[in-house]
């Protein structure tokens, strides 16, 4: 959500009415930032559950915690400069690979252990 009211407030404040996502450099990074978010939202959401249900909820809520973190890192980056984005950008990428396997350690203990 404060990602969607940056875009609106850059939206104000540079005078971009939607539909339209072109205009003031500035407003298109920080669109261009929130829709990354967006776009891999859904994946983190998924990889969180599998590993809390399936591995452990605490370690999970840690690495969901930290992953949200590097994102508003990633997003604040962004919104600065383009160049901003890369290290918190590599930093979720190994989170969401380590709720990855989690996820797929936690799924192979529950069905091929006893």
């Amino acid at each position: 959500a404060y990602f969607a009211l940056q875009v609106i407030y850059a939206r104000r404040k540079y005078k971009i009415s939607p539909p339209e996502t072109r205009g003031h450099p500035e407003f298109e990074r920080i669109f261009r930032a929130q829709v990354n978010c967006a776009e891999y939202f859904p994946i983190f959401v998924s990889l969180l559950w599998v590993a809390g249900i399936f591995f452990h909820q605490g370690v999970a809520a840690v690495c969901g915690l930290l992953y949200l973190y590097t994102r508003f890192k990633y997003f604040q980056g962004y919104a600065a400069a383009a160049q901003g984005r890369l290290g918190p950008l590599y930093a979720s990428a190994r989170l969401l690979w380590l709720l990855l396997g989690l996820a797929v350690a936690g799924l192979l203990a529950h069905f091929l252990l006893p």
